[in-house]
């Protein structure tokens, strides 16, 4: 099924791409939530108008976005978690645990920003991609630790 995307949507496309997609993802997910419509002469025209508005807007607030991600850049916040002697967490930590602990720390964080490949399950010190939109991104340092032990098991 063919749609026009009304917003970005992350590993589908930017806001007035045509993408194909199964029926069942377009159905249950991308139209009800108001992300895309179908496709027609008439759509892709406002699409195209919203979209150099939305370029408009991206240009505005680019700047004070960089200047979120330097602030985000700088940060480093500290994840206790329960752990075993090798370091191997009893469960795991999840984008939404990280960007709690970010914003405890002051930085404007929340779990839709913070982009894990997979849960992160051993303690250690690790680089975590944080990302404004799709293409203002940054990363910055989280260290999980056993909290038993109070400091970082694999470093």
């Amino acid at each position: 099924m063919e749609l026009l995307l009304k917003k970005n949507v992350d590993k589908l496309g930017m806001i007035g791409d045509i993408v194909k997609v199964k029926e069942g993802y377009a159905r249950n997910y991308l139209l009800p939530r108001g992300l895309a419509t179908t496709v027609s002469p008439a759509n892709v025209k406002q699409i195209e108008k919203e979209k150099i508005k939305m370029v408009l807007q991206l240009k505005e607030e680019g700047e004070r976005l960089r200047g979120v991600l330097d602030t985000i850049a700088a940060a480093s916040c500290i994840i206790p978690a329960k752990a075993n002697e090798e370091g191997k967490l009893f469960g795991s930590v999840t984008s939404a645990q990280i960007a709690e602990a970010l914003a405890k720390e002051g930085y404007p964080v929340d779990k839709e920003m913070v982009k894990l490949d997979s849960p992160i399950k051993v303690c250690g010190v690790y680089d975590v991609v944080v990302a404004v939109n799709m293409e203002l991104q940054t990363k910055c340092k989280v260290t999980v630790v056993n909290e038993d032990a109070g400091q970082p098991e694999n470093t």
